[in-house]
């Protein structure tokens, strides 16, 4: 071997990148080069940005590899490897320190907190360059920020809730396989799956969504600090078991159009002189349109541009008082993924692969939950090498919670059970269709691809 092998090695605190640093300058020593390496890990114990350089060959005199010139990037996380790639900074740099620090200090007395339903960073990006939006992220500030695993909303949100990852608060999926009460249990409506429009069954078998959740709720951690704390949210879903369960000592207050919801919500900041306020606004028809069309559709940028319009007649209200006093951040839950129409990806086509299943799929479309019948892990194996060759990767649900998919933390006991023997996860637009009907879906989210997995974060001070 006459040149040097340069290997970067990027990721962040707690994912082993100093020790596959060490192993593979190991196996070069093995096979006789000569190796040099150097790590940057300050930030390693605190989940920050830690990078590891390895170079080998015949003979190495420096253990920096010079600009430009790796011949190999592993990096454990993505915004990681767009950084090292030399990805340009979105809107303004990353989220400066003293954002954080200004974001809980005691100078504001009103924090809003809108969650777009669906509008990932790709979505997003292509409104930065105009106005409104180029001049309030010049006025504010703009970072990425990642969905949780499984990127849906039942766990984003509870996330948001509670301060807590998904393998913490147990809310993993939109069916889940609730062992506790024999039955699969979707986690938006809080009813039967196989009974979607009925919520009675599910809570004659004792399900009770105030108790629930094993961790608590931010409402009434707010509400004790003599907080009011509001939701608003569609009439549609302003009282879904999701919404009950997660929203314990708010207000909530449904709207019914866009123009109900910000005339109203200015009302509300209005009759609050001299009082602190938490408001969460959640907005979700964009979200509904993407799944439906797709999310490069055109009702989809139309959706956002009008609800920009109104937004800004909102804001410009609320400036025009310059109190200065109120936070306005803006935040999703997932982006979606554009998923074609295939009917390899439907279950119902499969009834030799369902036959190795105890139940049908949970989790995600694209991150389904598998319970095998005893014996069949290796036919599964097999069914997904020949009719799915290269579109799935099956791993274990336990190793999939150690490792730290789903977050860190301390695992709610249940987690185990919900998670299911293996978890799927597709690549690329794959997915699997569950239910024994026609599927009117374009878009989807719950896996682990770019445009499902980052969103943005903006802060306003108005």
């Amino acid at each position: 071997m006459s040149q040097i092998m340069n290997v970067l090695i990027a990721g962040v605190g707690g994912q082993g990148t100093l020790l596959t640093s060490r192993i593979i300058a190991q196996v070069a020593v093995d096979l006789g080069y000569d190796v040099k390496v150097t790590e940057v890990h300050g930030m390693a114990q605190r989940g920050g940005s830690v990078v590891s350089e390895v170079r080998y060959g015949e003979k190495v005199y420096s253990p920096t590899i010079p600009k430009g010139q790796a011949d190999v990037l592993l990096a454990f996380e993505k915004l990681e490897a767009a950084r090292w790639l030399g990805a340009d900074r979105l809107g303004s740099p990353a989220l400066p320190p003293q954002w954080l620090q200004l974001a809980a200090s005691d100078r504001y007395q009103h924090v809003i907190l809108l969650v777009i339903d669906g509008l990932g960073l790709r979505l997003f990006k292509r409104f930065l360059s105009s106005d409104p939006w180029a001049s309030w992220i010049q006025a504010g500030a703009l970072a990425p920020l990642t969905s949780v695993t499984p990127s849906t909303t039942s766990a984003a949100l509870t996330t948001l809730w509670t301060g807590c990852p998904p393998a913490e608060h147990g809310i993993i999926g939109f069916d889940l396989w609730l062992k506790e009460f024999g039955m699969v249990g979707n986690m938006i409506f809080h009813s039967p799956t196989a009974f979607s429009g009925d919520t009675g069954s599910l809570k004659r078998a004792g399900f009770q969504p105030e108790t629930f959740l094993p961790v608590p709720t931010l409402g009434t951690h707010l509400a004790r600090q003599g907080i009011k704390v509001f939701s608003f949210q569609h009439n549609a879903i302003a009282r879904s078991g999701l919404s009950t369960m997660l929203l314990p000592d708010v207000e909530t207050l449904g709207y019914r159009t866009l123009t109900d919801l910000w005339v109203t919500l200015a009302s509300v900041q209005d009759s609050l002189p001299g009082e602190r306020s938490y408001t969460y606004v959640y907005y979700g028809d964009l979200d509904e349109l993407s799944h439906r069309y797709g999310p490069e559709d055109e009702r989809v940028l139309l959706e956002f541009s009008a609800f920009t319009h109104l937004l800004e007649r909102f804001l410009q209200k609320l400036a025009k008082k310059k109190r200065g006093d109120t936070l306005f951040l803006m935040v999703a839950d997932h982006g979606q993924v554009y998923t074609p129409h295939v009917s390899n990806f439907e279950l119902r086509n499969h009834p030799e692969f369902m036959r190795h299943l105890a139940i049908q799929p949970t989790g995600e479309a694209r991150l389904p939950y598998l319970f095998l019948r005893s014996g069949r892990e290796q036919a599964v194996r097999d069914y997904l090498e020949q009719v799915w060759s290269g579109q799935f990767i099956m791993l274990p649900g336990e190793q999939v919670l150690q490792a730290g998919l789903l977050g860190n933390g301390n695992i709610y006991a249940r987690t185990y059970d919900r998670l299911g023997d293996w978890v799927v996860i597709p690549q690329g637009n794959a997915y699997w269709w569950f239910p024994d009907r026609e599927n009117p879906l374009l878009g989807r989210h719950g896996g682990l691809s770019q445009a499902e997995m980052l969103v943005p974060l903006f802060l306003l001070t108005v």
